[in-house]
C-alpha cells in the first residue's frame, strides 16, 4: 500500500462540478471528515439536467457547513479562464479535484461544442491554473485529480479493462475528451511536475444522481407508464459503482499524491497515476432492469401489481455505446487497500427510497 503524503486538513481544498453528482457527495464527505480547512465549490449550475437537483444537492452541503471547516461556493464555468485564475489566485488551493465536465455519451453526438468548451477548453484551464501556482517559488498545488472515464476503453475485447491496456480507439466525442485529459495530465505532469491521478470511474449510479442515467431515466419512464428501451436487445453488461464507493475512493486517492523524482536524464519522472474506480462486478442489462423493478415496487414507486415484462422494448445498439464495461480494480486494491463493496440491489433499493422521498412526497 501507498502511503499518505498529502494531509487533507488545514488545507484549501477546489471541487469543480461541486453542485453535479460525484462533486457534491465528494464535498459532503470532506465536510465531514477534514478539520480546519477550506473548501472551494465551483460549478456553472447548467441545464444539462434537472437543475432542482443540483440546486437540492448544494442545499444538502450547507447543511453540513457549520463544522469547523469554511465551505466556500463560486458559481461559474471552468472554460472562462479569468473566473478560474481569479479563484487560483485568491484562495491558493493545495488540492484541486476536477469533476466538472460535460458527462453523457449520447449527448456528445449531438451537441459536441458543448464537450470540447468543458472536456478540453476547461481542462487545460485548470491545468494552466495548476502550473502557474508553482511561480515564483511558491509551493502550489500539491496533487490535482480528475475524472476520467470508463468510456476510454472503447469497444477493447480484453475484459477486464485494466489501466495497462492501450486505449487509442474511443467510439464517441465523450471518450475521446476524457483520454485527452489523461494525454495533457501526462503531459504536463512531464513538463511541470504537477503531481496528477486520473480516477476512470465506472457507471456511477445512486440517489440523487443524474437523470440521464438508465436507472434513473428508466424510473422517470415506467412511472409515467411509458416503455422502457433496452439496448442491444439486453446483451450489454455494466460495471455499476455506488456513488459512496466512488468518493471513498476519490477520498483515499486525494492524499495520496505521486512522487516527484528525477530520472536518469535529470529530467522529471511524470508525478502522474491513473486508476480504475470500479464494482469489479459488471451485471447483465435485463438483470439489473429485474432488480430495479423489484425496488421500486418495494418501495411503492411502482405499484405492487406492476408487470414489468409489459413496459420492455428490447432495440438495437445506439451509435456510442459498448457491450461490456468491467474495471480491473487491482492496482487500486494493492495501493489502497479500496475495493467498491456496495451490491447492486442494496445500491438501487437507496435510489428507489430517495426517488421515492425526492419526487412522490405530498401525494406527488
Amino acid at each position: 500500500m501507498l502511503l499518505q503524503n498529502v494531509s487533507l486538513h488545514n488545507k484549501v481544498i477546489l471541487i469543480t462540478g461541486a453542485a453535479g453528482f460525484v462533486g457534491a457527495n465528494l464535498v459532503m464527505v470532506l465536510l465531514k471528515n477534514v478539520e480546519s480547512s477550506c473548501i472551494i465549490g465551483i460549478d456553472s449550475v447548467n441545464d444539462y439536467y434537472d437543475v432542482s437537483l443540483k440546486e437540492y444537492r448544494l442545499q444538502q452541503i450547507e447543511s453540513l457547513r457549520d463544522n469547523g471547516n469554511q465551505w466556500i461556493f463560486k458559481k461559474g464555468n471552468i472554460a472562462d479562464k479569468e473566473f478560474l485564475q481569479s479563484i487560483f489566485e485568491e484562495y491558493k488551493p493545495d488540492v484541486v479535484v476536477n469533476l466538472a465536465a460535460q458527462a453523457g455519451v449520447r449527448y456528445s453526438i449531438t451537441n459536441p461544442d458543448a464537450y470540447i468548451e468543458s472536456n478540453i477548453i476547461g481542462f487545460y484551464n485548470i491545468l494552466e491554473c495548476c502550473r502557474h501556482s508553482y511561480d515564483n517559488g511558491t509551493k502550489g498545488v500539491e496533487h490535482l485529480v480528475y475524472a476520467s472515464s470508463s468510456s476510454v476503453y472503447g469497444s477493447n475485447k480484453k475484459i477486464p479493462y485494466s489501466t495497462d491496456d492501450q486505449v487509442d480507439n474511443p467510439v464517441s466525442l465523450y471518450a475521446a475528451t476524457k483520454k485527452s485529459n489523461e494525454l495533457l495530465a501526462y503531459s504536463y505532469a512531464k513538463l511541470y511536475n504537477i503531481p496528477s491521478t486520473g480516477l476512470r470511474f465506472f457507471t456511477v449510479y445512486g440517489p440523487a444522481g443524474r437523470p440521464d442515467m438508465a436507472y434513473f431515466g428508466f424510473t422517470n419512464t415506467l412511472r409515467k407508464g411509458e416503455v422502457i428501451k433496452i439496448f442491444n436487445y439486453g446483451n450489454c453488461k455494466r460495471d455499476f459503482t455506488y456513488i459512496d464507493d466512488i468518493v471513498e475512493g476519490v477520498y483515499k486517492v486525494m492524499q495520496v499524491a505521486p512522487e516527484r523524482r528525477n530520472g536518469a536524464d535529470g529530467l522529471p519522472v511524470p508525478p502522474y497515476a491513473i486508476y480504475n474506480i470500479g464494482n469489479n462486478s459488471p451485471e447483465n442489462l435485463l438483470d439489473f432492469v429485474t432488480i430495479l423493478g423489484e425496488e421500486l415496487i418495494a418501495v411503492g414507486v411502482l405499484p405492487a401489481d406492476f408487470n414489468m415484462e409489459r413496459y420492455k422494448e428490447l432495440v438495437a445498439m445506439q451509435p456510442g455505446d459498448v457491450p461490456i464495461t468491467y474495471a480491473d480494480t487491482s492496482a487500486l486494491e494493492a495501493d489502497f487497500g479500496f475495493k467498491p463493496s456496495t451490491t447492486l440491489r442494496e445500491g438501487l433499493r437507496r435510489f428507489a427510497t430517495w426517488y421515492k422521498d425526492f419526487y412522490m412526497k405530498d401525494g406527488k
